[in-house]
């Protein structure tokens, strides 16, 4: 079960990632191209290429967990942004895994 804190740091990588890395070949990613320890305790999440196969790492109490989605239908949908690594909130993570594009969402105008 996916840690369900508001307030965690969840780092998304931009780039395809190959589905076959495990625990070890995507905390040695998440050291290499996203600059963090994956050891911290922050979620890092991976999409492969076709963008039907979702992994997220965290380290929890002493090990590494990994959470896996695949669609058997549809595509998770792109992030648009320039960078390697895209700094995502609760609410975006989960609209990421339900299939929910919310950056495509209109905004409405608030009133105070």
């Amino acid at each position: 079960m996916l840690l369900q804190d508001p307030n965690l740091s969840v780092w998304l990588y931009a780039e395809p990632v190959d589905m076959r890395k495990q625990f070890d070949g995507l905390a040695a990613l998440a050291q290499s191209k996203l600059k963090c320890a994956a050891s911290s305790g922050e979620l890092f999440v991976f999409v492969n290429r076709r963008r039907t196969q979702i992994k997220i790492l965290y380290y929890s109490r002493g090990g590494y967990c990994l959470w896996s989605k695949r669609l058997e239908q549809g595509r998770f949908h792109q992030v648009n942004n320039d960078e390697d690594k895209i700094p995502l909130n609760w609410a975006q993570l989960q609209c990421l895994i339900e299939g929910i594009n919310w950056q495509k969402s209109a905004k409405n105008k608030r009133f105070r």
